[in-house]
Parts: structure tokens; sequence; C-alpha cells
């Protein structure tokens, strides 16, 4: 029906709630992966184990993330998004009931072990932003939908650096008093999550009665047999653009995974005994960054220009970052609040940039398998430059680890420069291009594939 004239496209009222349970249950992933890191101390006391063995509590996330995000986004595209969303929001369940029994000092395999559970179901709900804000929202508030998808996940970090300080104070002896306290926060978690998943069930639809916008509308006429999840893959890779995409995205990206874990050591070698205030830092760093991100989700609705935003917001990152370096020993710390909140304002607000941009220039493919490579990029970037700006840190100064990421985040501003714009899901919308752009069918000759390219090529 839609090759006659344009399909009919309506927005569904179901959209927010699906916005908003996502949104909840995303944030209480992301609370559940900082809630050790914020309170290493506590938690390695209380366990009996060494610093490297809390952190490994945080970095299980990323290191999960890696090989599993393949057999995710081919999940995400086979079986769909209400399966994809359950398994997320029910494993994020798990996991936080799994802590729950890990309250006794001699039971720091079992938390790592839910630790791992949570890992596992954050796999399932950081590709999902882009997907949701596509399938769900119109062209004129897709950004900023997938924007406030990814906030949740930011927000979550926020509480997760505010609140289990408050609810667990370091009590080394009192041991009950403190195994006391750490139930109330997984008790609480574990609540809160399983409520999150009955929710999800309720609310998640595979996808409105109505496509939200010619883009999606162009996509449901397509015959499901056309996909192909390994094509899709080579087709990622085929396109240039996207690569150099992925690798800026993996530096930006991996840099503030680096710099929030690092926080903490670089603030407290200049400014003994401030561990509060670094966690506040913390704080201020997600906060600005959440108003980045929607500033940046709704410029882009705005205005369409993905390229120059991209480019700008890095370049303002790469200039917040060489300021935070250079002012982090001057001796005032609310010199070090402000200068990390331009920093977590910029680098933040370039998530959602990131993903839209791909799912721009990658139009017809899935948004699952374009943003997921794009976190695992930025999970692989994240791991290596926290232990090459850690070890840095430790045996020179801050400054010498935050200079290794300057250089790395001037090299993203290159490569950022010299993606080629080529906007194809907003072309469909806008009636410029028609139907002729579709995935390219699995059992096609060749000769169909680069006629399929061709057409891409000129817009």
């Amino acid at each position: 029906s839609a090759a006659g004239g344009r399909a009919e496209t309506r927005l569904s009222r179901r959209r927010l709630a699906v916005l908003v349970v996502f949104s909840c249950y995303s944030l209480v992933n992301a609370f559940q992966w900082i809630q050790y890191s914020i309170l290493s101390n506590v938690f390695a006391g209380f366990y009996g184990v060494s610093f490297t063995q809390i952190d490994w509590l945080s970095m299980v996330y990323m290191v999960a993330y890696v090989p599993l995000i393949l057999p995710a986004t081919w999940l995400l595209d086979t079986r769909g998004l209400r399966l994809t969303a359950l398994l997320g929001a029910g494993l994020n369940g798990l996991g936080a009931w799994l802590k729950c029994a890990s309250l006794a000092p001699d039971r720091y395999p079992l938390t790592l072990a839910a630790q791992a559970v949570c890992a596992v179901a954050q796999v399932f709900i950081l590709g999902l932003p882009s997907r949701i804000a596509s399938v769900w929202f119109g062209p004129t508030e897709v950004s900023t939908a997938c924007a406030v998808a990814v906030l949740g996940n930011q927000l979550g970090t926020a509480i997760g650096f505010l609140l289990p300080p408050v609810l667990v104070p370091n009590t080394p002896n009192d041991i009950d008093l403190m195994a006391h306290n750490i139930s109330i926060m997984f008790y609480g978690t574990a609540i809160v999550s399983t409520l999150l998943f009955f929710l999800t069930g309720v609310v998640f639809e595979e996808k409105p009665k109505y496509p939200p916008s010619h883009s999606q509308a162009v996509l449901q006429t397509m015959p499901p047999e056309d996909y192909s999840y390994k094509q899709s893959i080579i087709n990622l890779f085929k396109n240039i653009p996207f690569v150099l995409l992925l690798i800026s995205y993996g530096i930006m990206t991996g840099a503030f995974y680096s710099v929030s874990t690092l926080l903490n050591q670089m603030v407290v070698t200049h400014y003994e005994g401030e561990e509060v205030n670094a966690g506040r830092i913390g704080l201020t760093l997600v906060v600005a960054g959440m108003v980045g991100s929607i500033i940046c989700g709704l410029w882009l609705d705005y205005t369409k220009t993905y390229k120059q935003t991209t480019l700008i917001v890095y370049i303002l990152s790469f200039i917040g970052l060489l300021v935070f370096t250079f002012t982090l020993d001057l001796g005032y710390l609310i010199v070090v609040f402000v200068t990390g909140g331009v920093l977590g304002f910029f680098m933040t607000g370039y998530l959602p940039l990131g993903f839209e941009f791909a799912v721009e220039i990658t139009y017809p493919e899935s948004e699952g398998t374009s943003s997921g490579l794009l976190n695992a990029s930025a999970q692989i970037f994240g791991i290596v430059f926290t232990l090459v700006q850690g070890k840095l840190t430790t045996d020179y100064s801050p400054r010498a680890g935050n200079l290794f990421l300057c250089a790395w985040i001037f090299v993203g501003i290159i490569l950022t420069a010299l993606i080629k714009s080529d906007l194809r899901r907003h072309n469909v919308n806008s009636g410029i291009m028609n139907l002729d752009v579709k995935p390219v069918p699995v059992d096609s000759p060749v000769e169909t594939e680069s006629t399929t390219l061709k057409i891409q090529s000129p817009l």
C-alpha cells in the first residue's frame, strides 16, 4: 500500500509509557553497575577482598558486553523488541535478588555472579534506545526520545553516585550493622526491579498499530525474508562513514568511561580526604551530561545537522578535557566542579548524537545493530583506556593520564571531520528518496547488490 501513495502514519499514545518504563529499568541497571564502585572501601572491608576485586564488580559490565552484543542484537532483530525488553528487565531483577542472597562476608563469589547477571541484562538494555525511538516516535521527536532513553541510564549512574554512600555509611567496627545497611539497599533495588519487570510485560508491544514515520512505513513494507543479519553486519563494515563513526564514538565514550572510573583517584591525589566530594564531582559530571544529552537531542530534531553538531561537540569535549587536565591541581575544588561539569556536558551530550548519526548514515540497516556495535567499540576503548590511564595516573600523575586521553580525542576529531554525512533516514522521511533503498536480499546475485548501492550513493 505504501508504494502507491504514502502510508498512513500516526503516533501511538502508548509510546510515552514504553519510553518511561524502559528508562526506569535502564536506570536501575546503571544504579546496580555503580553501587559497588562508589563504596569500594565499604565492600572491600565487608567481603574481605582487595580493591581490584571490587573494581571487577564494575568491569564485569564492560567485559560481558563485548562478546554478548552480537547475539543480543541478533535476538532483537529476529525475535523483536518485546522479548528483548522482557529479558533485560527480567535478568535485571534476577541479578538484584541474587545480591540479596550474597549478604555474608564469605559470599563475594555470589555477589560477583549476581553482578554478572546484571551485566548480561545490560546487553539487552543498551542497544534499545535508538530502536524504541525509531519504532515508536515520529520524525520530529525521534532524537529527543533517543536522548530520554539514554538519559535513564545516566540518571541511574547519578543516583548510584548519590544514594549508596547515604544508605551504607562505612562502619568497619560493626559488620552486622553494615550487613543490615547493605541489605536495605539490595532489597530495595530488588523490589523496584521486579515491579518494573511486570510493568514491562504490561506496557511493551512489538510496535504501534500504525507506523510513526515514513521511514518506518518503508521498513514495514519490506518482506522479512529480505533481511539477513550477517549481511547487515557486512554492509555496516563496508560503510566507510559508519566505520569512522564507530572508531570516533569508541574513543569519546571510552574516554568518558575512563574519566568516570578514575575520577575518585584523580581527585583524591590532589585533594586528600575529599572522597565525598569526588562522588559529588562524579554526580556533577553525569547531571551536566544529562542536560547536554537532552539539549543535543532537541537540537538535532530541530536542525537535522548531524555531522556539524557531532563535530562541534567533539571539539568542545577536547577543549573541556584540556582545561580539566590543567586546572585539576590548582587547589580549588570549586574549579574541578565547574570544569568537570563542562566536560560531562559535552562528553555525555555526545552519546545520543553518535547513536542518531549512526542510524541516519546506516538506514535502512537495523538500529539495534549499529548502536550495538557503537557500544561494543566504547566498551573496548573503555577497558583499554581505563587500564592505561590508571597505570599512568598511579605511576606518574593524573595529568599524564589525562593527556593520554586528550591525544586520543584529538585523533577522534580528525576521524569525525572525515565522515561523509549522508542522511538516509531523513531523506526518506522528507520524501527526497523513495523506496529503492533496501537491505540487500540474502540470495541476490552481486549485480543487484551493486545497483542497490549505486542508488544510495549519489544522495
